[in-house]
């Protein structure tokens, strides 16, 4: 649990805040569902782990609750498409080999919708 705890502050330092709550792991099969938390309560991101990596999809949420970021994991690296969104504007980044392979940016009127 501690190399787990370890490797969580490390992979996501890019977006990590003081939490007073305490992330929530839950066993799942063979993986295990990590959810954090921001200071009000909300969920800031959600995934998986295999074997002490980042495993399949992930989300991460702002301090309302509102979606910002959803990608997808393998054996810890970055894969496929992730999506970003701020404000009415989309990003699309595609990785390839946990390096990006290419961004586009839209503009959309419309939301996306996409699960939760």
């Amino acid at each position: 649990m501690k190399k787990l705890l370890i490797l969580v502050f490390m992979a996501f330092s890019f977006g990590a805040y003081a939490q007073e709550i305490e992330p929530k792991y839950e066993k799942e099969g063979d993986k295990v569902k990590a959810t954090y938390f921001h200071t009000n309560g909300e969920i800031s991101q959600q995934g998986y782990f295999l074997n002490e990596k980042l495993e399949g999809q992930w989300k991460m949420f702002d301090k309302e609750g509102e979606k910002i970021a959803m990608g997808n994991y393998t054996n810890g690296m970055k894969t496929g498409k992730w999506l970003f969104w701020e404000g009415d504007s989309v990003k699309e980044v595609d990785f390839d080999n946990n390096r990006i392979a290419a961004v586009t940016d839209t503009k959309n009127k419309k939301p996306v919708v996409v699960n939760k």
